[in-house]
Formats: structure tokens, C-alpha cells, sequence
């Protein structure tokens, strides 16, 4: 009979000696910091030794915890490692995570030739701007805007994020000629969105404070570019996404000038999961995709 403690102690331990922080731990588990503190009173009762010198506002190892604390990491790597296994081999299904926009703007158009490549392998897509947890929302991959960074995740920089003002060619011939300062009278899209008062004062507009006057508002850059195909107005948008409608002259930049806040669209995944067979068929194909710039068929 084994004797160890009970699991939901152990892993808590496991992220409280990670971190060093028993607030990191609670926010990483979704507990209370009382819960965490309560969880590591239990193990060290357990154990008969204390695992924690509480120091001021910090926790640090003792020289058990210390001794503990990498073998117990690399207990649940292995157990990570071998369910991640089983999933795949038993589901054969590869579940993104993603964007509305990169979804819609480009990964839909592309995803059938990883099928064809990959029969064996089924594929979901989950759309939303919220950012998946590999935790409880059984995903594998997701695609992600951002600066990158994020903590236990292993990270592809796939694309970055520019924008600059797009309309339709009969909207420009309807508004047209245009400077910058005369976007802050015409029929703006999504005007809320930060990165218009960011691309404006970049062109040397004065913006003016207070809340935006009323407009169409729409809550993906996809809707976005799609309303301005329709001639509803000027769009703030990332030419990467548009650039076979730009080719198409179903869209046109008025400015040269290209902005960027330093963002980024990345593929990530938990880093302890990317020797699973479909994480890494899907990178591979991913990047090597998104490498090539092969066109959209017409």
C-alpha cells in the first residue's frame, strides 16, 4: 500500500514550491491563498517535517521542501505527459483554441489541407477573444494575440500585429480624397477601438479627449473588415488578414502609414506537451503555412 498524501495536497505543494509564493500558487490553482496555506499544513503534518520557512510577506524551502520539491515537479511532468498521451492516441482529436478574427481572416480557409495531410485526426475549433485554459477547457493549441510571455506555455510568434485604415473603393469615391485629420468626421468602424486614437496620432492628429461619437460597433476585426467591404465605413485592420481582398480591390488603404502596439498572433500550447504527436503535426503544418504565404484559391 502506497503512502502518499493526498493528491490535492501534493499539488498544491507542487505549485507553492514552484513559485516560492503561496498568492502565485492560489492564482495558478483557482484557491484561495487560506486553501493553499491550509493544503501545505496538511502535507507537513503529514510528513512531520515543515517544507516552508515563512519569512516577513514570503515563504521560502526548507531543505526538505528543497529535496522534495523537484522530484515531485517531475512526478506530475510524467503523469502530464503520459494522459497527454492517451488523449491522443484514444481521441485523435486535436481541439484550437483562437481568435474570432484569426479563425475567420485565415485559419478556416487553410484548416482543410492539415485534414487532408492528417485524416486520422479530427479537428475542433473553438472561437472567442477569451484566453483558454489547458486546465479545464480541454484544449490543446490555442492562437493568440498578444506580447507573448505567458507563464508554462511553450510559444511560436507567428504573425504581427500592424493595422492601418481600410474602406471599400466606393467608399473612397464617395468620401475621397482624404488626410488622416478627415477620419475624425467620416463614417468610422469599430471607433472605440484603441488602436484608432493610436494610428491617429502617429499621423500627427490632434485627437480629441471624451468619449467617441456613436457608430457601428462590432466585436471582432473579421466583422470589421467585412462591414467595410459593404462600403459602412472606414475599418482599422491588420493587412496580413486582408491582403487577398486588397489584391481582389475589394479593399483599399488610403495611407501608407502602418502602426503596430508590438503585438503579435502565437501559437502555445503547455510546454510539457510538445512531443504529443498531434501538437506537433499541427506546428509543424502551422508554421510551415504560414512560412510558404501560399495565396487563398480564388
Amino acid at each position: 500500500m502506497r503512502r502518499i498524501p493526498p493528491l490535492a495536497a501534493v499539488r498544491v505543494f507542487e505549485a507553492a514550491a514552484r513559485h516560492e509564493n503561496f498568492t502565485a500558487a492560489a492564482a495558478e490553482l483557482g484557491m484561495t491563498q487560506a486553501a493553499v496555506s491550509y493544503q501545505i499544513k496538511l502535507i507537513e503534518e503529514r510528513l512531520g517535517v515543515p517544507l516552508f520557512r515563512r519569512e516577513k510577506k514570503r515563504v521560502l524551502l526548507t531543505e526538505a521542501g528543497r529535496r522534495l520539491s523537484p522530484q515531485v515537479t517531475g512526478a506530475f511532468d510524467t503523469l502530464d505527459t503520459a494522459f497527454a498521451a492517451v488523449r491522443a492516441d484514444d481521441g485523435a482529436l486535436l481541439t484550437i483554441s483562437t481568435s474570432n478574427t484569426f479563425a475567420n481572416a485565415w485559419l478556416a480557409w487553410r484548416l482543410g489541407s492539415f485534414q487532408v495531410s492528417h485524416p486520422d485526426t479530427a479537428v475542433r475549433v473553438l472561437t472567442g477573444d477569451a484566453m483558454a485554459d489547458f486546465v479545464t477547457d480541454d484544449v490543446d493549441v490555442a492562437i493568440r494575440a498578444g506580447l507573448g510571455g505567458w507563464p508554462e506555455l511553450a510559444e511560436h510568434k507567428l504573425i504581427d500585429v500592424d493595422f492601418t485604415p481600410m474602406c471599400s473603393p466606393g467608399f473612397l469615391k464617395r468620401y475621397g480624397p482624404f488626410t488622416p485629420k478627415d477620419l475624425l468626421r467620416l463614417p468610422i468602424i469599430s471607433r472605440h477601438d484603441i488602436w484608432w486614437p493610436y494610428w491617429l496620432r502617429e499621423a500627427g492628429v490632434d485627437v480629441p479627449e471624451g468619449k467617441p461619437p456613436p457608430g457601428v460597433r462590432l466585436d471582432s476585426q473579421a466583422h470589421e473588415g467585412h462591414a467595410a467591404i459593404a462600403g459602412q465605413g472606414m475599418a482599422m485592420l491588420t493587412p496580413f488578414f486582408w491582403r487577398n481582398d486588397l489584391a481582389d480591390g475589394k479593399l483599399v488603404r488610403p495611407f501608407e502609414q502602418v502602426s503596430t502596439r508590438g503585438h503579435a498572433y502565437w501559437l502555445v500550447y503547455p510546454a510539457a506537451r510538445r512531443n504529443v504527436p498531434k501538437v506537433k503535426r499541427f506546428r509543424e503544418w502551422l508554421l510551415d503555412e504560414l512560412a510558404r504565404g501560399v495565396p487563398l484559391p480564388v
